[in-house]
């Protein structure tokens, strides 16, 4: 009987991925012939692999003749392809789960072919099959295991690499280097019987007995290399690889790591739980971020979770505050619950072994890198004198003559306190950004403290401080003033110029421009202004967003955000950034499931929830979504016991939630929408051409308005002063060529007189001078406006041809 008729109707896809001439053969065989040449063994011995799915009784039981056969076969020097080898493994694999037994004529053929390949393509096609016979098919395994490890084992004469690739493997690039640089110090004896227990790292957790074993493994030898090893996997980053297919299918995969080199990175990281030296917090720091953020640097997932929770459970092993600043730095970046969960839990712990609440511990074990009361930390070497200024951060160098210079002179390149330096550099640059986050946190959370404890933590800390000495802080019910120094400490001047002295017990918080009027909110944003006041993030000019007459008549819900068409991408990387979770669309399955979805967000005793769906193509053949369109806001309790049921339904009436949670959730909807909309697009995407315009020169948003009062207190000071005035919507720049019509919300221009579009695409080196903004800039377009407005205001000196022919068509 014909091979493709005796098969059973449930295995026809067996032969799917057969080529025609390859059924030929089949045929031919069905009929008795023998393989003409050595070309046609591959194919015989294929047709034979598939033949033993057909014997009596189902495939169970053979005859003589035709088990001399397959013995044959698998004793023969046949020219096996990996394509081959991969069908062979295919259909052996597919008739374990039919219940065959007689596993080992089942995998004599697959076992013998492989044999002919290199170890590095025996991993990659039997990568799987050891384990998923050992958890799935436990007699199948029983039967072969002996024989999986000889054909994936290299030979003691690939030395010291293939050691380490028998334990390790080669998949991915961390995994080669493991193999190819730093096999000799992985097989030395003092350190080889520690990698093979750091492969025995599988659970979620180390046992007491794990670290037991690995503290009587561990070496000094050992010790400078899991350093040298971990600092390896900070640095390291994501892949992007082009992969094809048999059958020439192909397609982009990125990794970053394989599960089998995670396992082994993961003891690695565990048996820091039983070193006692100082780099061991800021290195497991250093690896938690890079494995706890995204592809790419962003996002709610994580490189490598399992890597980041083992450098948490290893703070939490070992306690103590030395791990704070590593965990604040972990809470500023990464945004997976899990890794965060575990994250707030080792803070607790650490706190309650300290008498102190989570935010009091993070105020109080902020690191100050040696660094003097003016943020700059001096080493002097010989004639030479280094400086490290936390305010940039830099490092500059003072040669003998007493020049300063910005790199380091040849005479000091080796001294080991510039190396140090170095690394204390990149550490302030780590702690800054969490700073800034923490300070930011503290403002919409209306955190509370003693006035001594904010001179003490932020005014006098030579990092924080930097931060901290450019914000507005206000006594409880009181004043409110920024931070100046007098003889005996710090006081408070508010815009008129009149001091406050707070009491050292008196409660104070960050100043936040919700509860003040129009006009006391005007003469901050003008005291910044003139005094020069750069602030780490938008206090003074914070934008405020107020229930209105429309959400007043929705009751429950917000529709001020919705409607909006957002690169998904860009939205959900922006809105994890600000502390949003959960929002995951995509076309996933046939019933569109996952078309629809929602981020999340919990603020002070507050869930909010902005429902948004997949609108337009897809990103990728995974059906990643490529836009979504936003929908309503709405609000709800947060019940630590039943959070999520709380966060669904109507939500709440907008009147009862605090206006501070109203504000800073829309805020965030806001800087969304004006980072991510494709109305900010240089042109219209097809099929989004009318919400293109009506976003691109529409209506300004809160967010466009505060830019717009920035405006109008800047331009007076620019050098182009005489060239630009505001309207209510757009920045009008009078060019030699053109006037051009800036808008103050997308950046989009329009030339007058007849409001022709002009593109520009953003690039370098567009704006003629450095504007100083009184806030770090999120999003960017105040800046991308300035840079045209200097662009077009010299329109006869621009160069560029692209811009050139919409100045003056042809």
């Amino acid at each position: 009987m014909r091979l493709v008729d005796a098969l059973p109707t449930d295995c026809d896809y067996f032969l799917n991925s057969v080529d025609p001439p390859t059924r030929e053969l089949f045929d031919r065989f069905d009929e008795g012939h023998r393989p003409s040449d050595a070309a046609e063994w591959p194919a015989f011995g294929s047709w034979v692999q598939l033949r033993l799915g057909l014997g009596d009784d189902g495939g169970h039981d053979y005859d003589d003749a035709f088990l001399a056969t397959v013995r044959e076969i698998a004793e023969s020097d046949i020219p096996w392809t990996p394509r081959d080898v991969r069908f062979l493994w295919y259909v052996a694999e597919a008739l374990t789960t039919r219940s065959h037994t007689n596993y080992q004529e089942l995998y004599r053929i697959p076992l013998a072919a492989a044999r002919h390949l290199d170890h590095s393509e025996r991993r990659s096609i039997l990568g799987t099959t050891a384990q998923e016979l050992k958890s799935s098919h436990r007699p199948a395994w029983d039967s072969l295991h002996e024989q999986l490890d000889q054909v994936l084992t290299e030979p003691p004469e690939h030395g010291p690499a293939g050691i380490v690739r028998n334990l390790i493997w080669d998949g991915d690039p961390l995994a080669r280097a493991l193999a190819d640089v730093h096999a000799p110090r992985l097989v030395a004896p003092e350190v080889l019987p520690l990698l093979r227990h750091w492969t025995t790292a599988r659970s979620g957790k180390p046992s007491d007995t794990w670290l037991g074993t690995a503290r009587t493994l561990l070496t000094g030898e050992a010790v400078a290399l899991i350093r040298d090893l971990l600092a390896l996997v900070a640095a390291h980053r994501e892949t992007r690889v082009d992969q094809v297919t048999d059958e020439g299918y192909e397609w982009t995969e990125t990794i970053f790591l394989t599960e089998r080199t995670s396992i082994a990175l993961r003891g690695m990281v565990w048996t820091c739980a039983v070193i006692d030296d100082p780099w061991v917090a800021g290195l497991l720091g250093d690896l938690a971020v890079t494995c706890g953020v995204g592809i790419g640097g962003t996002g709610a997932n994580c490189r490598s979770e399992i890597l980041a929770n083992a450098a948490v459970h290893v703070f939490a092993r070992r306690g103590g505050l030395d791990a704070v600043p590593a965990l604040a730095r972990i809470q500023a970046k990464v945004r997976k619950k899990s890794v965060l969960n575990n994250v707030a839990r080792t803070l607790d712990a650490v706190a309650e072994a300290t008498g102190l609440r989570r935010a009091e511990l993070l105020d109080r074990t902020v690191p100050t890198f040696g660094l003097g009361p003016d943020g700059v930390r001096e080493e002097r070497v010989g004639d030479h004198v280094l400086r490290l200024h936390a305010d940039g951060p830099a490092l500059t160098f003072v040669n003998p003559a007493g020049r300063t210079l910005t790199s380091a002179p040849r005479a000091i390149r080796q001294e080991p306190v510039l190396a140090e330096l170095k690394a204390t550099l990149k550490a302030v640059r780590q702690a800054l950004p969490a700073e800034r986050f923490r300070l930011e946190r503290a403002l919409v959370e209306e955190r509370r403290w003693r006035w001594r404890d904010v001179v003490e933590l932020f005014l006098d800390h030579p990092l924080t401080g930097l931060y901290a000495r450019n914000l507005i802080w206000q006594i409880l019910k009181g004043p409110a003033g920024l931070p100046v120094r007098n003889e005996t400490g710090w006081e408070l001047t508010d815009p008129l110029g009149s001091r406050i002295q707070p009491d050292p017990d008196m409660a104070v918080h960050l100043w936040h421009p919700i509860s003040e009027t129009a006009d006391d909110v005007r003469g901050w944003r003008g005291f910044l202004l003139e005094r020069g006041v750069r602030q780490p993030y938008k206090q003074a000019f914070r934008e405020i967003y107020l229930l209105t007459p429309a959400e007043e008549r929705t009751r429950t819900h917000s529709d001020r955000f919705a409607g909006h068409t957002l690169r998904y991408g860009q939205a959900k990387a922006l809105l994890n950034q600000r502390g949003w979770t959960d929002l995951s669309i995509g076309h996933w399955d046939a019933e569109g499931a996952n078309h629809q979805g929602e981020a999340l967000k919990e603020l002070s005793g507050w869930w909010a929830r902005w429902g948004m769906h997949i609108t337009g193509p897809d990103a990728d053949e995974l059906g990643t979504a490529s836009f979504c369109a936003t929908e309503d806001i709405r609000f709800h309790p947060a019940d630590a016991t039943d959070a999520r049921r709380r966060a669904t339904g109507a939500g709440v009436p907008l009147t009862q939630v605090p206006p501070l949670v109203l504000s800073e959730v829309l805020r965030d909807a806001d800087l969304a929408v004006g980072v991510a909309s494709v109305g900010l697009d240089e042109v219209a995407l097809s099929g989004h051409e009318d919400y293109w315009h009506a976003y691109g020169f529409g209506e300004l948003t809160e967010t466009a308005r505060t830019r717009r009062e920035v405006l109008v207190r800047l331009l007076p000071r620019l050098t182009i002063a005489d060239r630009v005035e505001l309207s209510d919507r757009f920045l009008r720049v009078r060019g030699e060529l053109r006037t051009y019509k800036i808008h103050l919300g997308s950046g989009n221009i329009l030339m007058e007189p007849n409001d022709a579009y002009l593109c520009i695409v953003p690039g370098p080196d567009r704006s003629a001078e450095q504007v100083f903004l009184p806030f770090e800039e999120e999003g960017g377009t105040l800046s991308l406006i300035l840079s045209k407005a200097f662009l077009l205001a010299d329109d006869t000196a621009i160069t560029d041809p692209t811009i050139i022919c919409q100045l003056v068509p042809a």
